[in-house]
């Protein structure tokens, strides 16, 4: 499967890019790069410092070459700078989350594991250009077949949105999947109360793409799954148990990872999660949320259909995943709220009344046994949107049957992911595919 995807520089994007190297079903045909989480250029380098890891580890280790297809990939992944600011408004990152380097420090904590060249002519495994992501990537989409390409979104959806821009028709009719991490439905956000960082970054591309005044403008959507922070946000890797099942040595930038004696892929990986392990204990959880490897992996499950349904329908899934479609809006320029997913809930004789006390509330409904009428317990106040409807009966069926989705089409809104097949079975691909190391069902 063609699969080429936007990104930023992160943590747990680092190690899905090592999924994605370990993973045979796709062809990673490209890279653009992204603002977010950190400045561009800095996950540029970040890029070139995974595949150095690699290179090292696959030096030392090199019965583990296989286990790595994507470096010794039959064409090499071009690696393209994307955009460097929303389409409006401020410019705002993560910096204070990820580091500057967005790898939580490692440049100053961890010189063995800089490049030595930031700007290089050539590589074995990336084709460099100085054309822009939304131009490598409509060429992509143009000279592949028709509908084979998933483009994976894990950053603000900027580079996406000025690709359609590009050649609207195009892209439209060529694209074969679109999987996107962002947003928050029904539990807070991550960068501030109620928005996810990719969509605060960059709100009007979110409203550009999903929500357009002609929806004839937008991503199709029975091509398009959207990963929320409430799916996501359970699927997570204990520091604990990376410790019990990669690095014993692992622990917090008290005790830094040294190279000596370890695997180079695991020193890497350490190095990079010693200080991400600090900030999420500071959060209250000793585990990193595996948001865009949560993404990944569905994009590695549920590839693209060429003969999807009417365009009303949800996109095709594979036993073990479910979507459901929402609707919402979203604030692109509030001084408190902006990202925020704004859901209308007052048709719900669930809803909590604006102002209350939702804890006091909800205790009160279960004293009195209140079951919820619709499909999602309300856990923001109203606003003017659509109103959302309890998704149709599901109906099971096989991998990729379009029984296994829904009896009837729901003809509005988002496709949302709601259930994969579990962050137990997450961890295990991601333990076994990356550090090799075997996990018991």
């Amino acid at each position: 499967m063609p699969l080429a995807w936007s990104v930023v520089g992160e943590r747990d994007l680092n190690c899905v890019r090592l999924l994605a190297l370990a993973s045979p079903e796709i062809e990673v045909l490209a890279i653009i790069i992204s603002f977010g989480n950190t400045d561009a250029k800095s996950s540029y380098v970040n890029v070139l410092k995974i595949y150095q890891a690699l290179a090292r580890h696959v030096a030392q280790f090199p019965q583990e070459t296989s286990r790595f297809p994507g470096l010794t990939p039959k064409r090499k992944t071009i690696l393209a700078m994307g955009e460097d600011h929303p389409l409006q408004g401020d410019l705002h990152s993560a910096q204070y989350f990820h580091g500057r380097d967005g790898l939580a420090g490692i440049t100053q904590r961890h010189p063995d594991l800089n490049v030595d060249d930031e700007i290089p002519t050539s590589h074995p495994q990336l084709q460099f250009t100085a054309k822009s992501g939304a131009e490598v990537a409509l060429e992509l989409i143009k000279s592949e077949p028709g509908r084979i390409i998933s483009y994976l979104a894990l950053g603000p959806l900027t580079n996406l949105a000025k690709l359609i821009r590009l050649d609207r028709d195009a892209v439209r009719d060529r694209i074969g999947r679109v999987v996107c991490m962002g947003g928050a439905l029904d539990v807070p956000g991550n960068t501030s109360p109620v928005a996810e960082f990719n969509f605060f970054a960059d709100p009007y591309a979110v409203k550009e793409l999903l929500l357009p005044n002609d929806p004839g403008h937008g991503i199709p959507l029975n091509r398009f799954l959207l990963l929320p922070l409430d799916i996501t946000t359970p699927h997570e890797l204990s520091f604990p148990y990376y410790k019990d099942t990669v690095d014993p040595a692992f622990s917090t930038t008290a005790a830094p990872s040294r190279a000596a004696g370890k695997a180079p892929l695991v020193h890497f990986t350490s190095a990079f999660l010693e200080r991400t392990r600090e900030v999420m204990v500071e959060f209250g959880k000793d585990a990193m949320e595996l948001h865009d490897i949560a993404a990944v992996w569905c994009a590695l499950e549920n590839p693209p259909v060429r003969s999807e349904a009417s365009p009303d329908a949800l996109p095709a899934l594979r036993e073990g995943w479910k979507a459901s479609k929402r609707k919402f809006d979203i604030e692109r320029s509030g001084e408190l709220t902006r990202g925020m997913l704004v859901v209308d809930r007052r048709d719900d004789q669930g809803a909590y009344a604006p102002g209350s006390n939702r804890a006091e509330v909800q205790a009160e409904l279960e004293r009195h046994h209140f079951e919820h009428a619709g499909a999602y317990e309300s856990t923001a106040i109203p606003a003017r949107v659509e109103i959302e409807s309890p998704p149709p009966t599901t109906a099971q069926g096989g991998p990729h049957d379009a029984a296994s989705q829904t009896v009837q089409a729901q003809t509005e809104g988002i496709p949302c992911i709601t259930q994969t097949p579990g962050p137990a079975a997450l961890v295990k691909l991601l333990i076994e595919r990356v550090w090799g190391v075997p996990v018991k069902a």
